[in-house]
């Protein structure tokens, strides 16, 4: 059966192999864009890591709901995590490798590796963030970048309970329309 747009999520989760190309064909670029920004400092690992995205697709395809979201959004997750380790995992290597004399070299450069990710990540977050209103914005970096349960975060905000999940339900979708409109250009 030849992979298309209707079918091929039905394929991955049969197993078969025509999904999965149809997924390198269709979303390898996308994906690869994703893990060379979190990986600029360390394009050796793009390769690998590439591979682990789409073994983890295939694997993992079981989790992924129609409901929740679009496919490309999902595999975008996966790439972002799965980036995310691979950062990780060359910090602990970085750290294991180094000796005495280099342990301070070592330790500048994987905080600045850290430091790195980091401000990609809080970049891509400000950027995402920049379309709500202020309290909007307040809102959402309590409860998900402070990790504040979302009653505490309404409450001390002055807002309803009722109130905060609207106001993330649109916030939401106010940041999904704004990524969808800046993917585009």
């Amino acid at each position: 059966m030849k992979a298309d747009d209707t079918n091929f999520i039905t394929l991955l989760r049969h197993g078969q192999e025509e999904g999965i190309l149809f997924v390198i064909d269709a979303y390898g670029g996308y994906l690869r864009t994703i893990v060379r920004r979190r990986l600029f400092a360390l394009p050796d690992l793009v390769d690998d890591c590439m591979n682990d995205i789409f073994f983890g697709i295939w694997k993992n395809i079981g989790s992924y709901d129609e409901a929740k979201g679009s496919f490309q959004n999902w595999a975008a997750a996966v790439a972002r995590l799965t980036a995310i380790d691979y950062l990780r995992r060359a910090a602990r290597e970085q750290k294991a490798l180094s000796f005495e004399a280099l342990e301070l070299d070592a330790a500048q450069e994987d905080a600045g590796i850290a430091a790195l990710a980091e401000q990609e990540l809080s970049e891509e977050m400000q950027e995402l963030l920049s379309c709500l209103n202020e309290k909007d914005r307040e809102l959402f970096l309590r409860i998900y970048g402070e990790e504040e349960d979302p009653d505490t975060a309404g409450a001390r905000l002055g807002l309803t309970k009722n109130n905060v999940y609207v106001r993330l339900f649109r916030g939401k979708k106010k940041m999904r329309l704004f990524a969808e409109k800046r993917k585009g250009m």
